[in-house]
């Protein structure tokens, strides 16, 4: 017995060593059971090609089921998603965008730090959507990497490309396509690239993201949106009998005893 205790607290002190090392503090808060599943979007958005091993990425086969996951597991009820990412691949960031905006279950999308480049189509693509007060977006073209072919359909596959950008941003939040498109193309502002870095409450007033907040405002609205899926699907539930006058003339206005006993129209 006594081997064995000493055992185990050697167990807890390289538990707490280990901790301390790794994380900084000894103990790391116990997260209780919660309805709400949290996704972060952090660094580059690595798609088809994996990106070297010290850039600080984020993989789309990774959150792709996870969203798969939240999204059929019945205890999961609202999805928060908290971006600090620079952008990245362009058909993963849309896919990614894609899934959210898919989702049946309510989702609030938090910009900190920054939600730059194909960052922003996964920023509108919740419910709600707030940005820190110091958190930024980089709104600019398209780029490409690697070997480019110099003709015609080089370019329109490029065009094409950011069109679908642009109708996803403008089809999920409140900018017109004009405002977004004069963000994207100006020119003066980015030192090596076109297109403009909008700010906090800059990016509330141009219409990309709803409200200004952090992390408490946005679990707040998203237990709003929960409290407010649950009443709807509640009253949809509960259909009452309603007699329309077609049935209502068809229900019998008298009923009288039979002979043989019983009841008889």
């Amino acid at each position: 017995m006594k081997a064995e205790t000493a055992e185990t607290a050697a167990g807890l002190e390289k538990a707490k060593l280990d901790a301390i090392q790794q994380l900084g503090q000894i103990a790391v808060p116990a997260v209780e059971p919660s309805n709400t599943f949290c996704l972060t979007i952090i660094g580059q958005i690595e798609g088809h090609m994996v990106l070297p091993p010290q850039n600080k990425t984020t993989k789309y086969e990774h959150l792709i089921p996870q969203l798969v996951a939240a999204e059929q597991n019945s205890k999961i009820e609202g999805i928060l998603i908290v971006l600090n990412t620079v952008g990245g691949d362009v058909e993963a960031g849309l896919a990614i965008a894609e899934m959210i905006s898919s989702l049946s279950k309510p989702s609030v999308t938090l910009v900190l730090g920054g939600g730059h480049s194909i960052g922003v189509p996964i920023a509108v693509s919740g419910n709600r959507s707030f940005i820190a007060e110091t958190a930024t977006m980089t709104i600019h073209p398209i780029r490409m990497n690697g070997l480019v072919i110099g003709v015609p359909q080089t370019f329109e596959y490029l065009e094409k490309m950011q069109e679908r950008v642009v109708r996803f941003v403008t089809s999920h939040s409140r900018v017109k396509e004009e405002t977004f498109k004069e963000l994207m193309f100006k020119t003066g502002e980015l030192t090596r690239d076109i297109g403009t870095t909008v700010i906090g409450e800059d990016a509330v007033k141009h219409g990309l993201i709803d409200e200004v907040g952090g992390l408490g405002q946005a679990i707040r609205k998203l237990n709003e949106l929960i409290q407010e899926r649950k009443l709807a699907m509640g009253k949809s539930q509960a259909q009452p009998y309603v007699i329309t006058a077609a049935a209502d003339a068809a229900l019998p206005s008298v009923i009288t005893p039979s002979p043989e006993g019983g009841l008889t129209q």
